[in-house]
């Protein structure tokens, strides 16, 4: 799969890249997407301008309507967010980065959390792609 990767912070993303090159060369996927790295300032815009919530998180995905485009969408990541909680979750940035980049991956296709039953089958999806990129999640 085709990820485009950009920065619209001051932070190196070069790890990212590589990172997101190791997530996604395992997702059979004919179309393309856009992950874009944002500032928490610009993520919390983001968040309250399309979801109406005023405060930061951690990803936003907006799925392409265009049918004629090769691209299933965007994907928004505040990596201020992602190095607090992987902070707060007591793992390592790579994970936290690709968790969030897979859960957005998911979105765009049409994947979501709103009962327990999409949540179970959305986490399984989660961990199976990041599991292929050696990023389990540690146990306890």
């Amino acid at each position: 799969m085709k990820t485009n990767l950009f920065n619209q912070t001051e932070h190196d993303i070069k790890p990212y890249k590589k990172l997101m090159k190791r997530i996604f060369k395992h997702v059979k996927e004919k179309q393309s997407m856009q992950i874009v790295f944002v500032s928490q300032e610009e993520i919390h815009r983001l968040n309250l301008t399309y979801r109406q919530i005023d405060r930061p998180t951690d990803v936003l995905s907006f799925p392409n309507d265009d049918l004629e485009d090769k691209s299933l969408g965007d994907i928004f990541i505040s990596i201020e967010q992602a190095m607090k909680q992987a902070e707060d979750y007591g793992h390592g940035l790579d994970r936290e980065m690709g968790f969030l980049a897979v859960h957005g991956y998911l979105h765009l296709k049409g994947y979501d959390h709103h009962t327990p039953e999409e949540e179970k089958e959305m986490i399984q999806l989660q961990e199976d792609i990041l599991k292929k990129a050696k990023l389990e999640r540690m146990k306890a």
